[in-house]
């Protein structure tokens, strides 16, 4: 009974290369060009520093837990699986539910940051056409939802014909990203001016309003075990990458920080208020080109973390689709590219809506979402040290020394990240309709898991039904 059902699976095509592109590259993003004079401002060059510093050796407890499981179960969906082995199918639901909540909101807010950074980019010569509406106090125009869906049709399409060829999306992007960076910090070193590195330090407030920025700008290491299954490397050699990625991440920003911090002097940088680090760059340079290729590479930045997303997404609905946790239809793969096309499809629609309700509404799902993560992040540390009791005897290519401490850590670690959304005096608690999204989505995630529980009650579907198909023959325990 358990086998009778065909298996559906991704194929193996990933190199050590495209995975740590994939983390890297959708980690980093578009916030740092927006955000990194803001760090400075704040918390001063060595404070914002050590923000970043304090966030990376956070995360690194929560990464350790994925370096451990990741290559002890390589199967698409990462945390699903993680959840399920060790506490069952209910809470595999809830995981793999936040975690596509958390990737979908994220990837519907990059359509309009697209649409925002080639505003900038040409200025007035990029006709913003009639008003469609406003949202949040914003205008919808025609151009900003042509881009933003048009981005995200690409982007589908891109995943579509298969991870190899999302990978080489990601890796050309991811570079071209770099390259932007390297050549700011070169600029910064070269031409900057050590006098411009003030303040060093600010106050305590400083530090903690950067310190509560930085657990999402480490967001993305995570999309790692979603894309474990289609894989083409040593299992040992997963753990490595997804902690390196994460240590590149923390390098990168610190980085900017100390070119942004070097390029101009305190008083211009208070007055960058469109694109800090593009202007910085520019103002360094002394030529206002240099701002517009920054801007380029930032571009490049917000498609590997919408890549990065969509890839997440689609692997944690496929996932929950073979296991029967949610429609199987998820769980189709196309015959010639091997890629889950229902999730994708799915993923198409959300995120070539999105750009309807215009960048000042979005703000509310990137921050819903980030609660998501968290919820994940929690279920994960918990299953770790779950299957360190139900299953020591479970073959682990990389094992984690001092396990049950670096677990109790993680746990305290997602516990920290919860806090600073909860209305229980954190200093950025999410907002009544933030709470209304997160709620709406819980709610179709709970009819859902009733009706396809239902469905498989009906259709006779047994737990080593669902063994199978979420573990397959190598995994499965029964």
């Amino acid at each position: 009974m358990a086998e009778t059902e065909k298996r559906r699976k991704l194929k193996r095509s990933l190199g050590v290369t495209d995975v740590l592109a994939l983390a890297f590259g959708t980690m980093i993003g578009w916030g740092w060009i927006m955000l990194a004079g803001k760090w400075v401002t704040d918390s001063g060059v060595c404070g914002a520093i050590l923000a970043f510093v304090v966030g990376a050796v956070l995360c690194i407890f929560v990464g350790l837990t994925y370096a451990e499981l990741t290559p002890a179960l390589p199967l698409a969906g990462g945390e699903v699986v993680f959840a399920y082995r060790a506490m069952g199918y209910n809470a595999s639901m809830i995981t793999g539910w936040m975690i596509a909540f958390a990737y979908l909101g994220v990837a519907a807010w990059e359509g309009p940051a697209l649409a925002t950074a080639l505003g900038f980019l040409f200025g007035d010569h990029l006709p913003a056409g009639p008003v469609l509406w406003q949202v949040a106090g914003f205008d919808v125009t025609t151009t900003f939802v042509l881009i933003g869906s048009l981005g995200a049709l690409l982007l589908a399409y891109v995943n579509y014909k298969g991870a190899k060829s999302s990978a080489i999306f990601q890796t050309v992007a991811t570079i071209a990203m770099a390259l932007g960076g390297v050549a700011f910090l070169v600029a910064g070193v070269v031409k900057g001016d050590v006098g411009n590195m003030v303040p060093m330090f600010t106050n305590g407030q400083g530090f903690v309003a950067v310190l509560l920025m930085v657990p999402a700008m480490f967001v993305g290491f995570d999309v790692i075990p979603q894309a474990a299954e289609e894989m083409n490397l040593p299992l040992n050699k997963i753990a490595t990458i997804l902690i390196l990625s994460i240590c590149m991440a923390a390098v990168w920003y610190i980085l900017m920080i100390l070119s942004v911090a070097l390029a101009a002097p305190e008083e211009a940088r208070e007055g960058f208020r469109n694109i800090p680090v593009a202007e910085a760059f520019a103002w360094v340079m002394q030529n206002p080109i240099f701002s517009k290729i920054m801007i380029v590479a930032a571009m490049c930045g917000i498609l590997t973390s919408w890549n990065g997303f969509l890839v997440g997404a689609t692997r944690v609905l496929f996932s929950m689709g073979r296991a029967k946790l949610i429609p199987d239809a998820f769980a189709k793969v196309h015959p010639k590219y091997h890629s889950p096309v229902t999730a994708i499809v799915l993923v198409a629609i959300i995120t070539a809506a999105s750009p309807l309700l215009g960048k000042g509404a979005l703000v509310w799902f990137v921050d819903a979402s980030a609660f998501g993560t968290v919820v994940a992040y929690f279920m994960v540390a918990c299953s770790f040290l779950v299957l360190r009791e139900k299953e020591p005897e479970l073959e682990r290519p990389f094992k984690v020394k001092a396990g049950k401490l670096v677990g109790v850590l993680a746990i305290g670690v997602a516990f920290f990240f919860l806090y600073l959304y909860l209305p229980l005096g954190s200093p950025s608690p999410l907002t009544e309709i933030e709470w209304f999204l997160v709620g709406g989505w819980v709610i179709l995630g709970v009819i859902l898991h009733i009706v396809q529980s239902i469905d498989n009650r009906i259709k006779g579907v047994t737990s080593e039904a669902i063994e199978y198909q979420m573990f397959g023959s190598k995994y499965k325990r029964f």
